[in-house]
């Protein structure tokens, strides 16, 4: 057969297809599950999670606060995919792939908790006083699995070039230049000097941003999306019965979604709030091991809220404005994902379009800020001990990245989103085998600080310095 850039764009998506089937839905949603059992539903904590999240640790380890290392971890999750993703789950599994979604959240929650008492747990020190943690760290100390650490990392600094850059970047120039004619290459060479002018300032210039874009940001188009739920009241009780009846009826599904059945919702509401939310991806804990906190389950409960408002917040209410949407106005083209969310947004007349423009370019840029973190972190690790090897990679990476910013701005990428599909599933398998099989070690802590009532007391552990 004769060599073709079509038969390897085919082949890998059907490798991506394999990777993101049933198999991988199972064992994340399975680890969900286990872990929400095992951890006695830590999700009923939400509220003393979101309190802690914005209250200070005061003379604790640490290089940012525990809300800083939320709002990066936050940046890096509210991406395309609580917009786009979540309407193609909508026009691919019908209304009720909009509840599995917000299922997969609620239960994710326990997952990210895990995620992130382990990194704090295992986090090591340099000896300039930085601290550096992640599922690399849990493998290698925790479980003295040091090659499916470097696999971790391996995957994890490719993926950051695909869901965490090129695609972010496409979607921002791609929305820009449709709506607003803005030329792509100008969009690209704006975009990667601003990635440049806050990355260069390490973990604590991209929390500083992400601390005051994040907030900004989702209560822009919470605001937004919360005017159109009010613009549809009369269609509301309607819509909320048909999300819930169709995630298990396909007979209800109705409105026009013709072949859509209770598996396929079920498969794409989950995938889509796996993807969102990227509970058990293994990326969030990254940065969960550089805040500032007391004790390992003080920054777990932090990094569980970040499900939270990612998935069970604002996934549910863009699922809501969509369905109810639908529901209002029956010609709506709910076909294609990008459409719906469109014409979804411009039946809010004149501000609309500047909502929905805002949202995507503002959760695209963050996005890429979070993950050009994520991606450093697992260069600095793969670079070993050797630190003048880790200063020289790292200034590598962050140039490819900038460029990367550039290329993915005006190139097509269906490609790349395979690719880092592909990925994000390989990060997933090493990361879970540390929350299953060091479940015991996350019970223990939670049993001493949670369970027992000492969430002040501080750890007296200090993180081993890496040499």
């Amino acid at each position: 057969m004769p060599f073709s850039m079509n038969s390897v764009a085919t082949l890998i998506e059907k490798i991506s297809s394999a990777v993101w089937g049933w198999p991988m839905i199972i064992l994340l949603l399975g680890t969900h599950i286990f872990m929400t059992i095992r951890l006695r539903f830590p999700q009923l904590k939400v509220g003393k999670a979101i309190r802690l999240s914005v209250t200070k640790d005061h003379h604790t380890h640490g290089d940012v606060s525990q809300f800083g290392a939320l709002a990066t971890a936050l940046a890096a999750t509210i991406g395309t995919g609580n917009i786009v993703g979540v309407a193609t789950a909508v026009s691919l599994g019908g209304p009720g792939a909009v509840f599995w979604c917000w299922l997969t959240g609620v239960f994710g929650m326990a997952t990210k908790y895990s995620e992130g008492l382990l990194a704090v747990k295992y986090r090591v020190k340099t000896k300039s006083g930085r601290m550096l943690g992640g599922p690399m760290f849990a493998l290698e100390r925790g479980l003295h699995a040091k090659w499916l650490a470097i696999l971790f990392a391996l995957f994890t600094a490719i993926a950051a070039f695909g869901i965490g850059n090129t695609v972010q970047a496409n979607s921002i120039s791609m929305l820009l230049n449709e709506t607003y004619g803005i030329s792509q290459t100008l969009i690209g060479i704006i975009l990667a000097a601003l990635v440049l002018l806050v990355i260069v300032f390490g973990v604590k210039g991209i929390s500083k941003v992400c601390s005051a874009l994040v907030p900004f940001m989702a209560l822009f188009y919470v605001l937004g999306c919360l005017v159109i739920l009010g613009m549809n009241w009369p269609y509301l009780g309607e819509s909320i019965r048909l999300i819930c009846r169709s995630a298990f009826t396909a007979r209800a599904a109705g409105g026009g979604f013709v072949g859509t059945t209770v598996l396929m919702a079920c498969r794409f509401g989950i995938a889509r709030g796996l993807f969102s939310n990227e509970s058990g991806l293994g990326s969030a804990p990254i940065v969960a091991a550089a805040a500032q906190t007391r004790n390992p389950v003080r920054q777990a409960l932090v990094s569980s809220t970040g499900t939270f408002w990612d998935t069970v917040v604002v996934c549910a209410i863009t699922g809501l404005v969509l369905v109810s949407s639908i529901v209002a106005h029956p010609d709506i083209d709910h076909t294609q994902g990008a459409a719906l969310t469109k014409a979804a947004f411009e039946k809010l007349p004149y501000v609309g379009s500047i909502i929905l423009a805002v949202g995507i370019v503002t959760f695209a840029f963050s996005t890429i800020l979070g993950w050009s973190y994520y991606g450093e972190r697992a260069v600095e690790y793969l670079a070993g001990r050797h630190a003048r090897v880790r200063k020289y990679l790292i200034a590598v990476y962050r140039a490819v990245f900038i460029i990367a910013v550039f290329l993915g701005s005006v190139m097509s990428l269906s490609v790349v989103w395979n690719l880092a599909d592909i990925a994000n599933a390989l990060m997933a398998i090493p990361n879970l085998v540390s929350i299953l099989l060091l479940s015991g070690v996350i019970v223990r802590e939670t049993k001493k600080y949670l369970w027992d009532d000492k969430l002040d007391e501080s750890c007296n552990e200090e993180p081993p310095v890496l040499e």
